[in-house]
């Protein structure tokens, strides 16, 4: 909607409109109220729209000095006698210093066919590192405290909000210092002193935003500049048509001693697409410019500007030498000068006041504008300071992860703790035992019955006492445990070492127990060890060297007696061969028992071994595994958000 212009003859502004909200017909946001003559039903020169056809007179004794408002009863402006509609800041200026001579001039205002405006699109890459951080996020939640994950929030959502919408303009801020001249640039870039400067401080109060074309209402809108602080620059003939996209905002001092300003500047500093610091020959190296703004946003350079304004009030060469001060300093905060072609920030001087340099800044900001590729530049610096803001909480410091190595060191301590070689050992005895038993003489069985019932029970208990055992082995546990969290959280962030370290304690929290379990469970077998193929035979050559010796001795008992024929001989020597055969079948079959044995043992250890390794990996190590893979998927979502930088 075209709203009717003012016609300033002698300021040389012919037309300057005053569009609703940026560029909608909205007259409520705007503060303008519509003209309800349609063309074809126009009133005179000169006459009041809503007057039409009653004599001029009546209507300005009527409506002399009545403020019109909006439905919300807000005073929008108010008619003065000579029809000049007073909205915004110019209008007042220009009627109280009485230089407006012409009349009101209406002019067509028929509804225009509004064309949607194509939202921002991002590309591939943009949109890749979005959904990496979005991802990244939604993996950190459990693992970081959420003012660590505010900041990514906070991008994620301006950058979804700028995204829907427009992509043909670009918002650009000129900000700076009190005394700094960015009213006065703002006024010569826009062709019109829309915002007011003058010697009192500060002069800005509140942003004000000027749009080159339409349908930036919504842009604006998210910037929270009411309707009244919205304008239009004038359009001559000449003007240059990449500034068709600008939006150009004008914001209070960033070093204003009212709060409400600075708060104004951070604000919409963190909402703009590109931002113009306009800096004078006196504050050009000020601590709070460079240390609270430059610096912080050093990543921001393809989208920055460097003015250096007032440079009509240096003598001689002292404009080049202030300008090379001011890269010397840029280059100090770590923005890049954008020289020779390449990307970087843009360094000039002008004099907002004579206009040098102004040209230079506006064929400058035209190129910038043209691209249409400010917004998504903004965002991809966004994620380049979240993803350094986030580099300590994901970045290791050396190579990560749980290695074979310490894997066989927590389970060799879990298996000293539940005594698998012990056990192991224990069990190759009870085969040898089992074999003399079996393999050994009558007589030495005998001897070794009688032996152990004439012992007290109390010489078959062990030694040490059972709870000293239980109290070494819970120590040994709890000591692997935090060896093996240790080396798996080695390396990593602290957040990340800290949730390992908790995973690996969550498991050793029963572990002590669930091995002795273990251990009663797959320790030796119920029952006697098996007995291998070659013990009958053992047994039976045993029997027959006992045989032996049983029928020397009744055949010598025989002959003494007179039963059978003298003959000593043949007894002793059946005698002799079992007497001496007993013992010899019983080493043998020692000596062939240790293979057997020892076999035994091993395999009893080795379950014990299994069975103690699987406890572990199941309580703690698939636990801390789990960890470090989080981690691991993080990491690489990390990576996508950072970006080449990182590879």
């Amino acid at each position: 909607m075209a709203y009717p212009g003012l016609a300033y003859p002698e300021l040389g502004f012919p037309g300057l409109a005053f569009p609703a909200a940026g560029a909608d017909a909205d007259p409520e946001r705007s503060g303008l109220a519509e003209a309800p003559a349609r063309h074809g039903d126009r009133p005179a020169h000169g006459e009041h729209p809503e007057s039409a056809g009653r004599p001029a007179h009546e209507e300005h004794a009527e409506d002399a000095g009545r403020p019109a408002r909006g439905q919300d009863g807000e005073v929008r402006g108010r008619t003065e006698p000579d029809g000049v509609w007073d909205d915004g800041l110019i209008a007042r200026r220009v009627i109280e210093s009485g230089s407006i001579t012409g009349d009101f001039v209406p002019q067509d205002t028929r509804p225009a066919r509004t064309r949607p405006v194509p939202p921002l699109a991002y590309d591939g890459a943009l949109r890749s590192r979005l959904d990496a951080l979005r991802e990244l996020v939604g993996l950190s939640r459990a693992r970081l405290e959420s003012d660590a994950l505010a900041e990514a929030g906070r991008v994620l959502d301006e950058a979804a909000a700028r995204r829907r919408l427009s992509g043909q303009h670009t918002v650009v801020a000129l900000a700076g210092a009190t005394g700094s001249g960015k009213s006065q640039l703002f006024n010569a870039l826009a062709g019109v002193a829309i915002s007011e400067s003058g010697v009192r401080r500060p002069t800005t109060a509140a942003p004000i935003a000027c749009s080159w074309s339409d349908g930036a209402a919504s842009l604006i809108d998210r910037l929270d500049i009411p309707g009244r602080l919205r304008r239009r620059p004038v359009q001559a003939p000449d003007a240059d048509p990449r500034l068709s996209g600008l939006v150009l905002l004008d914001l209070p001092d960033h070093d204003s001693a009212a709060v409400q300003h600075r708060e104004h500047v951070d604000r919409i500093l963190g909402l703009v697409d590109a931002v113009i610091w306009v800096v004078d020959p006196e504050k050009y190296a000020d601590a709070m410019l460079h240390e609270r703004y430059l610096r912080p946003m050093a990543g921001h350079a393809e989208v920055t500007f460097v003015v250096l304004n007032q440079v009509d009030r240096l003598p001689g060469e002292a404009a080049e030498q202030v300008l090379d001060d001011l890269r010397r300093l840029l280059d100090e905060d770590g923005i890049a000068l954008g020289e020779y072609g390449e990307p970087g920030a843009s360094v000039l001087a002008l004099s907002a006041l004579t206009g040098d340099g102004v040209g230079e800044l506006r064929d400058c900001l035209g190129k910038f504008v043209a691209e249409r590729g400010a917004a998504a530049r903004r965002v991809a610096a966004d994620l380049d300071a979240t993803a350094d803001r986030l580099r300590p909480l994901y970045a290791p410091r050396g190579r990560t992860g749980l290695s074979e190595e310490a894997r066989e060191e927590f389970a060799a301590r879990l298996a000293d703790a539940v005594g698998a070689v012990a056990a192991g050992e224990a069990a190759e005895r009870a085969w040898l035992r089992n074999a003399n038993r079996a393999c050994g003489t009558p007589w030495l069985r005998l001897w070794r019955w009688c032996h152990v019932r004439r012992d007290p029970p109390t010489g078959r208990l062990p030694l040490r006492a059972q709870p000293d055992e239980e109290a070494t082995a819970r120590q040994r546990v709890e000591q692997a445990v935090r060896t093996v969290a240790d080396r798996a959280s080695a390396g990593l962030p602290a957040p990340w070492a800290q949730a390992v370290r908790e995973a690996a304690a969550r498991g050793a929290q029963g572990l002590p127990e669930a091995l002795d379990e273990l251990a009663a469970q797959a320790g030796l077998p119920p029952g006697r060890p098996p007995r291998p193929r070659w013990w009958p035979l053992a047994v039976l050559a045993q029997a027959s060297m006992t045989i032996l010796q049983i029928v020397g001795g009744l055949w010598l008992v025989g002959q003494i007696v007179g039963v059978t024929a003298p003959n000593l001989g043949v007894p002793v020597l059946l005698m002799i061969a079992g007497i001496v055969g007993g013992p010899f079948v019983e080493w043998g079959c020692r000596v062939a028992a240790r293979g057997p044995a020892r076999r035994y043992g091993q395999n009893a250890e080795r379950r014990l071994r299994e069975a103690s390794a699987g406890c572990g990996r199941a309580r703690v190590l698939d636990p801390v595994a789990a960890e470090l893979l989080r981690y691991r998927e993080v990491r690489e979502q990390f990576a996508r958000v950072a970006g080449p930088r990182t590879r």
